[in-house]
């Protein structure tokens, strides 16, 4: 399969549209990451996502809609905080779990009874799903386990024969995927995979916001994931990902202490005027980090980087989700100083 390359103007989103409709994949850009697109209702074409990313089939797929009003036509339920929470923060990063119909086949929800709703904001992906009137299912249009994609070129370099089509879309805004929640309760909500709609938005909306124990631990032996990125190593290179936590003093000493052919580090901007080895910098704050994260993580392994010790970010706001892709890149290997 030749795979094409799409601008991001109307007609060429017309073609984008028209592959989905057909049960073709696409490669589209949101404001999170880029996605792999593909009629949610469609088993056939949803299971060649599966085949082409090489994901485990257990893990689910998220639902995008033009429309939070939409919800309705694929869920059985929808409670009164969810609409609250859409009209806040939909479009956007956003995903919720919901208690899915028969619309939505078992393979899209990865064996769940309940799916993952988001409206992205991002025009192209919004107008293809406007154009296309399917429900697109979309996970990130990466190899399974490697680094999501920011860019078409990421895209391109991971699915070229194995989709149909990447429209260009320009750079990712947030650079990480999506917040998933579910909802607990009458004002209650657990954050399942944390992003740039932080605890601290959700609980101007809500009296309790729960980090579920998975965001930062390894799920339990037999334990199903209700999100996307819970349950498998994910975001890695082929790099050895290692997160130190500590100060920068201690970090540049245990780096020194452990320093050699092939070893790189991924330091905050501040840090660079002292740090005297091998480095990249991914960004001064939270969500430059976020935005530069996966960027950054490709740019390794194209180095040639072997083994990548990580300056651990803060677990506030933004924070949370960049230590959450770390961690799961790092296979949970922390060195705590």
């Amino acid at each position: 399969m030749d795979t094409v390359l799409l601008s991001d103007s109307n007609n060429e989103l017309e073609k984008a549209a028209d592959l989905i409709r057909n049960g073709e994949i696409v490669g589209i850009p949101t404001e999170t990451v880029y996605g792999l697109g593909a009629d949610a209702s469609n088993e056939d074409a949803v299971r060649r996502v599966f085949e082409a990313k090489g994901r485990p089939a257990d893990n689910p797929l998220i639902v995008h809609l033009a429309d939070f009003s939409q919800a309705k036509e694929y869920t059985t339920s929808i409670p009164e905080l969810a609409y609250k929470l859409a009209e806040r923060f939909c479009p956007g990063p956003l995903t919720m779990v919901l208690p899915k119909n028969d619309r939505i086949p078992m393979i899209t929800s990865g064996g769940l009874d309940t799916v993952g709703i988001r409206v992205p904001s991002h025009r192209v992906m919004h107008r293809i799903i406007e154009l296309s009137g399917r429900p697109i299912a979309a996970p990130s249009a990466n190899t399974s386990g490697y680094p999501s994609p920011t860019s078409a070129e990421h895209v391109m370099r991971d699915m070229n024969g194995k989709i149909a089509a990447v429209v260009d879309g320009g750079s990712s805004e947030f650079g990480v995927e999506s917040t998933v929640i579910s909802i607990e309760s009458r004002n209650s909500v657990r954050i399942l995979r944390p992003g740039c709609i932080t605890k601290e938005m959700l609980s101007e909306l809500c009296s309790e916001v729960i980090i579920d124990r998975a965001i930062l631990h390894e799920l339990e032996a037999g334990q199903k994931a209700a999100s996307p990125g819970m349950k498998y190593k994910h975001y890695s290179p082929k790099a050895d990902i290692i997160m130190v936590e500590g100060s920068l003093e201690s970090f540049i000493s245990y780096v020194g202490a452990h320093n050699g052919e092939g070893v790189c580090s991924l330091i905050f901007d501040t840090d660079k005027e002292c740090f005297p080895y091998r480095y990249m910098t991914y960004g001064k704050d939270s969500s430059e980090q976020a935005h530069l994260l996966f960027q950054r993580l490709r740019e390794l392994d194209d180095a040639g980087a072997e083994k990548v010790y990580v300056r651990a970010p803060e677990t506030e706001g933004v924070g949370l989700a960049v230590y959450n892709r770390l961690i799961r890149a790092a296979g949970f290997e922390v060195i705590r100083i």
